[in-house]
């Protein structure tokens, strides 16, 4: 297979990353960082610091140069870093030595490469902002449309108490919903422009780099830091830790999909689930397994990010180049996830037959806490509590329904008590409140 499973046209389709998939190429890249080269020319032509017509000379073969990466190879691992090369080929394209000579003026490679870094994550969080609210609007029309279906909620893979579908659908969006509601704040901390030059003092750009900097932020529709992060790599870190947080919750959602649309449990379908080479019964629940092995996979490339965040004096070449690695795959890894579960959710369906039988089939033991309860008002709580464990001990050992079972010892026990549909709870009221929160946005 390929080295990685984004750039692979046999897994194209299961693990798709849409748009965002287009921001990391090498085209891309130099693309991102032509752009920055020529705001930096315009904002320094504006600001007197190299002559404006120059500044304008630059500017347009920002936007009208094509760099073929291969070129740039033997410069790139030379150099380390693809900048120079990439400098090079701009003044050599320009065929203007006047106003060549000040392409890059006062920058240093780091500079380049992290605010064009920045000006593609900014993209990549808008094309997530998009998904998401796609994935959101989805989950809730059917948190509403279920919110008071009955269902099993389960703790440690056992019936628990019940719950309703709706109310699950919302578990599942909550923390999607609080990421959405988080980027412009995530934005505003984080996406930032670097200008401070080859040991982060701007000694080039003297006083004025400061104002210069604020320019080039306005000009690329980035924030100003204020200061140098060239070793303080907390923007990446925030963003990543974004897109990973999606990616959790994603995983969250497939997981539980998985063990709900178990041939045993049966109370979802997922619409075109995968087939087996050999046994033609399966249907396999490969979207919701894309979700927990990408979470999975971001696990990992979120340990390599932490540990490359720690930069050696002034610059680190080492902990740097391990960014490049990383930060690109936890982005596809983010963007593959909202795909797949966008393609999840629109062909997701529950079971409402299989949803009773396994409240039902389970003896009943889901209302053992409303029992408990029930019992509670005519003895001490832990005479109730040691009550109901004995009487569902007997069910389980004369597979007896509880109801049944508890019946036959207290006669007067509420109406009601053991039917699902009067022992959810908030759960109706958390699934209609998340989609009027969904729908406010």
């Amino acid at each position: 297979m390929a080295a990685s499973v984004f750039d692979s046209p046999l897994h194209a389709q299961l693990f798709p990353t849409g748009e965002t998939g287009r921001l990391f190429s090498d085209s891309a890249a130099l693309r991102a960082m032509l752009l920055v080269e020529g705001a930096l020319a315009k904002a320094q032509g504006e600001m007197g610091i190299i002559p404006d017509i120059s500044a304008a000379a630059i500017h347009r073969a920002s936007l009208e140069i094509q760099i073929d990466p291969g070129a740039l190879a033997e410069a790139t691992g030379q150099n380390g870093v693809s900048v120079p090369g990439m400098v090079a080929a701009v003044r050599a394209e320009m065929s203007a030595p006047e106003h060549a000579q000040y392409v890059h003026w006062g920058a240093t490679s780091q500079d380049i490469i992290d605010t064009g870094l920045m000006l593609r994550l900014r993209q990549v969080l808008a094309l997530a902002e998009a998904d998401l609210k796609r994935l959101l609007g989805a989950l809730a029309d059917q948190a509403e449309a279920h919110a008071a279906l009955p269902m099993a909620a389960r703790t440690y893979g056992q019936h628990a108490t019940p719950t309703s579908w709706g109310a699950v659908l919302a578990s599942w969006g909550g923390p999607l919903l609080d990421a959405l509601i988080a980027l412009d704040a995530l934005r505003a901390s984080s996406l930032w422009v670097s200008l401070s030059g080859a040991a982060g003092t701007s000694a080039a750009l003297g006083d004025r780099a400061p104002a210069l900097r604020a320019a080039l932020a306005e000009g690329l529709g980035l924030h100003d830091p204020g200061r140098s992060w060239h070793t303080d790599r907390a923007p990446l870190l925030r963003i990543a830790a974004w897109m990973a947080q999606i990616t959790a919750a994603l995983a969250t959602m497939g997981q539980s999909l998985i063990g709900l649309a178990a041939s045993d449990t049966g109370e979802v379908t997922l619409g075109m689930a995968g087939a087996s080479s050999t046994m033609p019964q399966k249907q396999n629940p490969v979207a919701a397994s894309v979700l927990v092995a990408l979470s999975h996979q971001t696990g990992g490339f979120m340990s390599g990010l932490q540990t490359a965040s720690v930069h050696n004096h002034q610059r680190d070449g080492a902990a740097w180049f391990a960014e490049w690695m990383l930060v690109p795959q936890i982005a596809l890894s983010a963007a593959a996830s909202l795909q797949q579960a966008i393609a999840v959710v629109k062909d997701l369906q529950p079971v409402p037959r299989r949803m009773a039988e396994n409240i039902e089939g389970g003896l009943g033991l889901a209302h053992a806490e409303a029992l408990s309860f029930a019992l509670a008002e005519r003895m001490p709580r832990a005479e109730a509590q040691a009550a109901t464990k004995a009487l569902c001990r007997e069910a389980v050992e004369t597979r007896t329904p509880l109801a049944k079972v508890a019946a036959r010892q207290h006669a007067d026990l509420p109406a009601g008590l053991f039917k699902a549909e009067a022992q959810l709870g908030q759960a109706p009221a958390d699934a209609r409140a998340f989609t009027a929160r969904v729908r406010a946005l």
